[in-house]
C-alpha cells in the first residue's frame, strides 16, 4: 500500500498557489542486506549471503557497463544508462565545444521496464491517505 500525505503549494507566484497535492509517505529505505534477507524469507532457495553477494556483484557490473557506454536492462526493473550534465549556456559552435568546459558531470539514469512501468504500477497500486499533514479547513486554508 502506498500511503500519502497532502501538502499545499505555498509559492505565492505559482499559478498553482494554494492547491493541494499528494506526496508519498516513505516509512523506511531498505538496503541490499535487508533486501537479501527478504528474498531469503520468500523461499528463493538461496541464502541471505548468496543473494547479497550476487546483488553486490550486479551493482558493480552495472556501474562498469554504463561507464563503458552501454545500457543495462534488468527485465521487469529498469534500463540503466549514463546521462551527461551539460553546463548552462552551452557552446556557441561545435568547434568551441570542449568536454572540460561544457560537460559538468555524469549521472545514472534508470527507466522503468516491465512490471515496474508506470502503467503497470497504476493498475497494482493501493493508496491510503495518512494524517501526517495539516488538513484543509472549509475555507481552503490550514
Amino acid at each position: 500500500m502506498i500511503r500519502y500525505i497532502l501538502r499545499q503549494n505555498n509559492v505565492a507566484d505559482s499559478m498553482y498557489y494554494r492547491k493541494w497535492y499528494a506526496y508519498p509517505m516513505v516509512d523506511e529505505t531498505i538496503d541490499l542486506a535487508a533486501l537479501a534477507k527478504h528474498m531469503e524469507e520468500h523461499n528463493s532457495g538461496f541464502s541471505e549471503a548468496m543473494c547479497l553477494g550476487v546483488m553486490k556483484a550486479m551493482v558493480r557490473c552495472i556501474k562498469e557497463q554504463v561507464l563503458a557506454g552501454k545500457n543495462v536492462k534488468i527485465d521487469d526493473l529498469a534500463i540503466f544508462s549514463v546521462g551527461l550534465k551539460n553546463t548552462v549556456g552551452g557552446a556557441n559552435s561545435a568547434e568551441e565545444f570542449t568536454a572540460s568546459a561544457n560537460i559538468s558531470g555524469v549521472k545514472l539514469r534508470a527507466r522503468a521496464t516491465g512490471i515496474l512501468r508506470s502503467s503497470v504500477l497504476n493498475m497494482d497500486a493501493t493508496l491510503k491517505k495518512v494524517s501526517a499533514s495539516p488538513q484543509p479547513t472549509a475555507e481552503g486554508g490550514v
